[in-house]
C-alpha cells in the first residue's frame, strides 16, 4: 500500500501526518524531534512521497522566484510565505549576524520569523543533500496555504489562526478527511491545532499527487535548483 506524509514545523520539532494514498486514510498526528526517520523512510521506499512546509533549495545571490510567485497566488494570505534565507545564513550565530549575511548575499535583511526557522531549514537541508537526487523529486517543498488555495480554487478568506479561518479550512478538508482526524483533541503535545491542519492538508495533497486524483498540482519556481542541486520550487 502506497503511503505518504505531510510535515509542518512546530514548537516540539516536526508535526507529521502519515497517510495511505488511496483510499486516503490519515494516521493520528505525531511530533518528531528530528526528520531523520521520515527521510530515511522516503529513501528506503516505505514512503512514496513527503510534502514538507519548509524551504529546501536555498539561494546564494538573489531571492527565490518561487517565494515571489507563491505570494502572488496567495493574495491576502501572501504574508504567510516567509522569505527563504540565503545559504550563507545557515552559519549565522544570531539574528544580527543572519541579517548581515542576508544583506551581503541577497541585498535584503532577514525577518525575525524567518530566523527562527533557520535550525529547521538547516536540518532539512542536511538530510536532503545526503539523500541524493533520487529522493529530491519525492521530497516536495510545499506551503499549506497554497495547498488550501488549490483545494478551494481561491485563497482562504480568513487567517488560519482565527476561529473563522479554522472553520474554513476544516470545511475544505472534510470532503476528503474524516472529521475525527481534524479535531483539536487530535493535537499532540508540542504542536498547535493549526499545525495539525497544515500537516494534514499536505498529507492529502501528497496522496493526491502520488495517486493521481484530486486537483492537479500547482507548482511555482520551475526548474530552478540551488548549487547543491536541490529544487527551488513550491508545490501546492
Amino acid at each position: 500500500m502506497l503511503r505518504v506524509a505531510g510535515v509542518d514545523g512546530c514548537r516540539g520539532g516536526w508535526l507529521v501526518v502519515e497517510a495511505a494514498v488511496r483510499p486516503f486514510r490519515a494516521d493520528p498526528p505525531r511530533v518528531l524531534p528530528r526528520l531523520d526517520e521520515l527521510v530515511g523512510a522516503l529513501s528506503g521506499g516505505a514512503l512514496a512521497g513527503v510534502a514538507v512546509d519548509m524551504p529546501i533549495g536555498l539561494p546564494d545571490t538573489a531571492p527565490r522566484s518561487s517565494d515571489r510567485d507563491a505570494r502572488a497566488l496567495l493574495g491576502a494570505r501572501r504574508s504567510s510565505v516567509f522569505p527563504t534565507p540565503a545559504r550563507a545564513v545557515l552559519g549565522a550565530t544570531d539574528h544580527a549576524d543572519a541579517g548581515r549575511r542576508s544583506r551581503a548575499a541577497l541585498g535584503v535583511g532577514l525577518p525575525l520569523q524567518a530566523w527562527h526557522l533557520v535550525p529547521r531549514i538547516a536540518e532539512l537541508d542536511r538530510l536532503a543533500r545526503a539523500a541524493g537526487p533520487g529522493v529530491h523529486d519525492r521530497l516536495w517543498e510545499t506551503h499549506p496555504e497554497l495547498a488550501f488555495t488549490v483545494l478551494a480554487g481561491a485563497p482562504p478568506a480568513h487567517p488560519k489562526r482565527t476561529r473563522a479561518g479554522r472553520r474554513e479550512r476544516l470545511a475544505l478538508l472534510r470532503p476528503w478527511v474524516p472529521p475525527r482526524r481534524t479535531a483539536p483533541s487530535a493535537t499532540p503535545r508540542g504542536a498547535a491545532p493549526d499545525d495539525v491542519l497544515d500537516a494534514l492538508v499536505l498529507a492529502l495533497r501528497a496522496a493526491q499527487w502520488v495517486g493521481g486524483w484530486g486537483p492537479p498540482p500547482v507548482e511555482v519556481g520551475g526548474g530552478e535548483r540551488d548549487r547543491h542541486g536541490l529544487p527551488m520550487r513550491v508545490r501546492g
